[in-house]
């Protein structure tokens, strides 16, 4: 039985792109350890602030979130707001060492919280995750609807 953690979700600045660098390295590394062989693997600019300095503030539309359990981060969410309600998950990471653990659940549940006027939510995760596809389909209930090169692409229709 997973067990509710209490977390904190804080706005993301910019001071915390070298700590939530760190936390995301981590978590891309170990996804592409388990899945991939490789001792590194992710996103250009994962390992060095340079997805958060192009994804989340480069763009007017981005929010970030900061999450953190007793004041350390363990995680970060990134989210696209449009104002016709299809909005997209641009990433979300959980550092390996709070995984397995019902956190990345309850980063969904805060995201569909915080956002209750969506009407859809779309996402990208590379086609070898076969964690994030069990996750994003039975844990958060979006449906595959695309591939697209190495990426599957999802999509959940809101209530």
């Amino acid at each position: 039985m997973e067990t509710k953690i209490k977390m904190a979700f804080e706005d993301f600045t910019e001071d915390d792109i070298p700590e939530l660098t760190e936390v995301m390295t981590r978590a891309f590394d170990d996804d592409a350890q388990k899945h991939l062989g490789l001792e590194k693997g992710g996103p250009p600019g994962y390992d060095n602030g340079d997805f958060f300095r192009k994804w989340l503030f480069g763009h007017e539309e981005t929010e970030g979130y900061k999450v953190t359990v007793d004041g350390k981060a363990i995680g970060g969410i990134i989210v696209w707001i449009y104002d016709h309600g299809k909005n997209s998950l641009g990433t979300m990471f959980v550092d390996p060492a709070f995984q397995d653990q019902g956190i990345g659940t309850q980063l969904w549940k805060f995201i569909e919280e915080t956002y209750p006027k969506a009407k859809k939510w779309q996402l990208d995760t590379p086609n070898w995750a076969t964690k994030n596809h069990h996750f994003y389909e039975y844990k958060c209930g979006f449906k595959k609807i695309d591939e697209v090169k190495d990426f599957y692409i999802y999509r959940k229709e809101m209530k």
